[in-house]
């Protein structure tokens, strides 16, 4: 595939292209005008999933330009391997944590980027795979990594920590009013036999509210699932230290965008990039986070809870 054949393809909202099928990446139309690529620019995406804004940026960088994406999930970067030969410039992918971000570059031999992009949410293809345990709307095992090479599962953190720390968990990472209630009736139900399965953990959740489940706005176990796979993929340290370390990887003139999909996210982003622009280190692109547009809200339900937030870099010496 040459460059011309990329420009043939439509990258908008309306008909959202990836480079796998499955998935349609979230404010397109807005990232490209935030991170601006041009031809000669190095592009760092640290969750580049599916390829879905990796489709919409590389045909931006030609002549020249270089696209290193990182994916926490194998199975993403394998595919996506497949056809690093045929996009319109060099596609570097690695199986990383954005945590790892500073390795991959000195690996790949890049010193610092032009654009770094991370969409914090996770492929329609991840949520409603069934084994992947991230979903309470089909059985599957309780599982929730994101890396499949990690240690720990949702099912050990269900079966193993204590009312306290599962309360905890619940309270801070899914901001559940009813995190005391949830955390004894799961140490209850542990009791009778390892809690194992997504529908199990949706009915404790269910059962903890009692007839109140009724009356809910959203499931009773949506802020649960979302605590534990925070928890499960330290997915808050994870974004912790990539704020930290945007001035290791970005250069000055440079641009980061980034997309989050809840409160806790979205506040340490803010939290961040403030900090970097108070310290005249930064100068803020959106004075509010963007969102989504009616017509992609409607065609994209995924894209209703995203929040674009983005700064240029500037260098602090002058």
């Amino acid at each position: 595939m040459n460059e011309n054949d990329w420009d043939d393809l439509d990258f908008g909202w309306s008909e959202p292209a990836s480079l796998l099928p499955g998935h349609a990446p979230v404010m397109v139309a807005e990232v490209l005008e935030l991170l601006e690529p041009r031809p000669g620019q190095a592009v760092l995406d640290c969750t580049v999933g599916r390829g879905g804004h990796a489709a919409a940026i590389m045909p931006r960088l030609v002549p020249g330009g270089r696209y290193i994406g990182l994916d926490a999930d194998a199975a993403n970067v394998r595919e996506l391997q497949e056809m690093a030969d045929e996009t319109p410039v060099p596609m570097t992918l690695a199986h990383a944590n954005f945590v790892d971000a500073r390795r991959v570059l000195d690996e790949s031999g890049v010193d610092l980027v032009d654009g770094l992009l991370a969409d914090l949410g996770f492929a329609s293809t991840q949520m409603d795979r069934a084994d992947r345990g991230l979903s309470f709307n089909a059985e599957g095992p309780l599982d929730m990594r994101l890396d499949q090479t990690a240690k720990t599962t949702a099912a050990d953190l269900v079966n193993e920590a204590s009312e306290q720390e599962l309360a905890d968990i619940i309270f801070r990472y899914g901001e559940e009013r009813a995190s005391r209630k949830i955390a004894r009736k799961i140490v209850e139900k542990r009791q009778e036999h390892p809690i194992k399965t997504t529908r199990e953990l949706a009915d404790i959740c269910s059962a903890a509210y009692g007839p109140a489940a009724r009356r809910q706005r959203i499931d009773p176990a949506t802020r649960t699932f979302q605590a534990l796979r925070i928890a499960v993929n330290d997915e808050l340290g994870a974004l912790e230290q990539l704020l930290a370390s945007l001035e290791k990887l970005v250069k000055p003139g440079g641009r980061v965008a980034i997309i989050s999909f809840h409160s806790l996210e979205d506040r340490m982003v803010k939290q961040a990039f403030k900090a970097l622009v108070a310290a005249g280190k930064a100068k803020g692109l959106t004075r509010k986070p963007l969102v989504a547009k009616d017509a992609e809200r409607a065609a994209n339900r995924r894209s209703r809870s995203a929040k674009l937030r983005a700064i240029e870099l500037v260098d602090s010496d002058f």
